[in-house]
């Protein structure tokens, strides 16, 4: 079987997908951005486009978003032409079409299947829109407005689309009925050989030295650090946090940008202008157990789960992050944000422990309760990696089950 990825960072979500399906034997090419040369990965054919400079032009504030998707749906309409041209036709499309990139895909193979990575459907209600209230709407009537020409793309795409697949009910249950049924759910998966708890762990941290399992270590983590995944009920938390626990040492992983949500003021980080907000009220001596990391490794975050004591996850209503899932296959005690996408795996005192989003008091005390709690931690970690290996393993539940996404799509 001839198999098309389209993906503007791929390998993306297709990071293990893709490379069974070519070792399987099925012919894999993926179109991307990402790449400047044409090159071999793991068995699929990656081939290069790119998007063409165009001059500035007038455009409805609502439609920007939208214009740069049509953009580099041309772009890879063109590339598609020329794959074409040179007698290459896919039976199966495999797209992510959040960047809009798959708009025109079956104009060229018509005769294609399509199944389309949903990941999100944007929803202009409560709570997907204005679910913090310190960052509200900067037009409260207008913003559902904006939010519902976001789902253009979407909207699009559901004429060509003959399937589905979301990574978890959450965010398949953003979709509109009509297509949801298309959906099937199945997590990217999670390597539970790899993410594995380890008692010998050991990370190096600058300033602090040597951590193992023996440390009381609090982890905190985020693609990057903003308000989207809670980085500021965190860092509201922290002056109490430090001085109820003198022995403890805050370790924060991700980047300065923004992933997800408005960006700060102009010349200014989330991360900062937090780390202003809380600095005064902490002393130079416990401030000195915060370790802000960046962005690490692969095996370096492993090892930061695997020496975690308590691991603390926080989000708004939206797509789930992966990390969660690797803390609770490394066994992690977690203390998350009760949200909707969080309790789709973290069930109160069975897989974790669960507070409102908004109260930082909270989180302080259900922290330093399971770090008094040795025995409490041991379960929740035990049973949230069981969760973890019975749902959301790659290798026997998530891969077996999108390949066979994958044939039924096929054969439909």
């Amino acid at each position: 079987m001839k198999i098309l990825f389209i993906h503007q960072n791929f390998p993306g979500q297709y990071k293990h997908l893709a490379p069974r399906l070519a070792r399987m034997g099925h012919h894999c090419v993926a179109l991307t951005l990402r790449v400047k040369e044409a090159t071999t990965w793991q068995g699929v054919r990656v081939i290069p486009y790119s998007v063409p400079q165009r001059a500035g032009q007038a455009l409805h504030p609502w439609l920007v978003d939208f214009d740069t998707k049509l953009t580099r749906g041309e772009a890879c309409w063109r590339a598609a032409k020329g794959l074409r041209a040179r007698g290459y036709a896919p039976d199966v499309i495999l797209a992510h079409p959040g960047w809009g990139e798959s708009l025109f895909l079956r104009d060229v193979w018509p005769e294609a299947r399509l199944g389309l990575y949903c990941e999100l459907y944007h929803l202009a209600g409560w709570p997907h829109l204005d679910f913090d209230p310190e960052f509200p709407s900067p037009a409260p009537d207008a913003e559902p407005l904006r939010i519902r020409m976001k789902n253009l793309n979407n909207m699009l795409h559901f004429e060509q689309g003959h399937a589905g697949i979301s990574p978890t009910r959450f965010q398949a249950d953003t979709f509109p009925a009509p297509f949801r049924e298309r959906i099937t759910i199945s997590h990217d998966g999670i390597d539970t050989l790899t993410a594995c708890p380890a008692p010998d762990a050991r990370l190096e941290v600058a300033g602090a030295g040597t951590l193992t399992r023996a440390d009381e270590i609090i982890t905190f983590v985020n693609r990057n650090l903003e308000p989207y995944r809670g980085y500021h009920v965190f860092m509201r938390a922290l002056p109490r946090l430090l001085r109820e626990r003198p022995r403890a040492r805050v370790l924060i992983v991700g980047g300065d940008e923004v992933s997800y949500g408005a960006r700060p003021p102009s010349g200014q980080s989330w991360k900062q202008i937090f780390i202003d907000e809380v600095r005064g009220q902490i002393a130079d001596e416990d401030w000195a157990r915060v370790h802000f990391l960046g962005r690490i490794p692969y095996d370096r975050f492993l090892r930061l789960l695997q020496v975690s004591r308590v691991h603390v996850y926080l989000t708004y209503p939206f797509v789930l992050s992966w990390s969660l899932l690797e803390a609770m296959a490394c066994e992690a005690a977690i203390v998350a944000g009760d949200t909707a996408p969080v309790r789709e795996v973290i069930t109160h005192d069975e897989t974790g422990r669960l507070v409102d989003f908004f109260d930082g008091e909270a989180l302080v005390a259900e922290i330093c309760a399971l770090l008094d709690d040795r025995e409490a931690r041991r379960a929740l970690g035990q049973a949230a990696r069981r969760l973890v290996r019975q749902r959301h393993d790659l290798h026997t539940i998530c891969l077996p089950r999108q390949i066979r996404w994958v044939n039924d799509l096929a054969k439909a």
